[in-house]
């Protein structure tokens, strides 16, 4: 027998099965021995009031055991001999195609500029220790794309597109604790991503699919209004290959090449919103000591605080942005003279800080350009190379103070920071733009009156924050999923500016690829 109830429990007693059960009992009137199992099927944190609740949904077994697995399993079967489709990039949109793909009897070739996930690990650890960007291979090209080394968060308020429960079950079967499926703001950790991306690409590539690495899109193939492949280019011997079939391209956010690419040959894309600002660092057990009302913090029973807050100022959002909680700002330029800033946490969630994007909503309108179709990509072009000059022309962060920057001074000091690579200090006041700076001063402001001592010069903003999205969406048509002229092109993801983070590019890829599969009928 199988009961499911709600529970409200203190965090102590949450972290407690015995307690669980014995809580479970009194509730339905049973002999807590009598209970051989407990599965929580949702989990949540309530810190709205002084007392701090956790919020469970449990199932219950009594006097049997649960026979299937906390996930549901994909079968994945053999397409080396079926229809090809070339996947432009391994980060989550083009794996979760990919696997898609093999289900519907589709045959993946994914084609990844960057290296493999454990060699990229090298690159992104060099980065700190030289100074310098492999524009190949670093935080966000490379297998699992963006999110491998930037967190691993899979919350989406991206409810109506897809199935989320499948990507999360996807990422089960490939190794992610099943904790993903309960919790409100499921996270796998840096520490944990890479080795379930390597798992994915193995289901990929037993399956009968190919996978190439270091091998960079230069090209499509067109004939007509059709696109048939790709031209590539091998970055190690050189060689030019062309991969033939539809092409899913899922290219992720920072691929500037080939929206110069698609701008110079006259595929419809066009300029797109997105939010610029910097990382706002904290100490984590002040965080802690807000969020949970409590000078002593988190205490023994409860995970790292997190925090979100948003406001209007001038007409436009401003908003915290992936928070990290107990995580690291880190570095995430893709090629020489930018400084670009994300955040990260390991599976833990313990280090000593805590940071989230604080970004500004920004138009193509704002640019003043925006008949360029790029406008917003050299926007954010101009904001990196700024922090870029800052920070002395190195991966040195130009930084300031949170309640300094408010008031437009400038910081003598900073404090100490996760930022490997190192700070210097800098008037972001001044030199950002004030379509930026100035909505962020007041966004602070109004932040601080909503949560007593979140403004604070402990706090401090590292800049810049410029890769939230996509600059450009790439037109394509709502119902076929195709580019709006070229049939056989399938622009998805994050890249092409329909998704935002792992996984709603995950349902973006799966999508596609359900829209291949109608397209070649097989």
């Amino acid at each position: 027998m199988t009961y499911e109830l709600d529970l409200r429990l203190l965090p102590r007693q949450a972290a407690n099965e015995t307690t669980i059960k014995e809580t479970v009992a009194r509730e339905k009137g049973l002999d807590a021995r009598t209970i051989t199992h407990v599965r929580t099927l949702r989990r949540s944190i309530d810190a709205r009031q002084r007392t701090v609740y956790v919020n469970l949904k449990v199932r219950v077994y009594v006097n049997e055991t649960p026979e299937d697995d906390e996930y549901e399993h994909t079968e994945y079967r053999d397409v080396s001999s079926a229809p090809a489709v070339v996947v432009v990039g391994a980060g989550p949109c083009g794996l979760f195609a990919s696997l898609r793909l093999i289900e519907l009897g589709l045959r993946p070739i994914v084609v990844e500029r960057g290296k493999d996930v454990h060699e990229r690990k090298k690159d992104i650890a060099s980065i700190t220790k030289t100074q310098k960007v492999d524009p190949e291979s670093n935080y966000c090209f490379g297998e699992g794309g963006a999110g491998a080394y930037s967190d691993g968060k899979l919350y989406t308020r991206s409810k109506k597109r897809g199935n989320i429960r499948k990507i999360l079950n996807v990422f089960c079967q490939h190794g992610a604790s099943t904790a993903i499926l309960a919790d409100a703001h499921p996270h796998i950790g840096t520490d944990k991503l890479p080795r379930v991306i390597e798992n994915m690409r193995s289901t990929i590539l037993r399956c009968g699919g190919e996978v190439h690495f270091m091998t960079k899109m230069t090209g499509l193939i067109i004939s007509g209004d059709t696109v048939e492949g790709i031209k590539a280019v091998n970055a190690v011997n050189g060689g030019e290959k062309e991969f033939r079939g539809p092409v899913i391209l899922a290219t992720g956010h920072s691929a500037r090449d080939v929206y110069a690419y698609l701008d110079d040959n006259g595929i419809e894309l066009e300029a797109k919103a997105l939010a610029v600002g910097v990382r706002l660092e904290h100490p984590a057990e002040l965080i802690d000591q807000i969020q949970y009302h409590d000078k002593n913090g988190r205490g023994r029973w409860l995970p790292a605080a997190e925090y979100s807050f948003v406001t209007q100022v001038d007409g436009r959002g401003v908003y915290s942005f992936c928070m990290c909680p107990g995580g690291f700002v880190i570095p995430a330029a893709t090629g020489p003279g930018q400084i670009v800033v994300n955040g990260m946490s390991p599976s833990n969630r313990g280090s000593r800080w805590s940071n989230s994007g604080m970004v500004v909503e920004v138009r193509p309108e704002d640019t003043g350009r925006a008949d360029d179709r790029l406008c917003m990509m050299r926007f954010q072009e101009s904001i990196e190379r700024a922090c870029w000059q800052q920070g002395n022309m190195r991966q040195t962060a130009p930084a300031q103070r949170m309640v300094d920057f408010t008031r437009s001074r400038l910081s003598y000091d900073l404090p100490k920071s996760s930022y490997a690579p190192g700070l210097i200090s800098s008037p972001l006041h001044f030199w950002l733009p004030d379509i930026v700076s100035k909505r962020l001063q007041k966004g602070f402001e109004t932040f601080g009156r909503m949560s007593c001592g979140f403004l604070t010069n402990e706090a401090v903003l590292i800049a810049a924050e410029t890769r939230t999205s996509s600059p450009v969406r790439i037109l394509r048509d709502g119902i076929s999923l195709q580019h709006v002229r070229l049939h056989g092109l399938f622009p998805s993801g994050e890249g092409a500016g329909y998704a935002g983070g792992i996984v709603s590019a995950g349902v973006d890829g799966e999508r596609c690829a359900d829209a291949v599969k109608a397209y070649v009928g097989a």
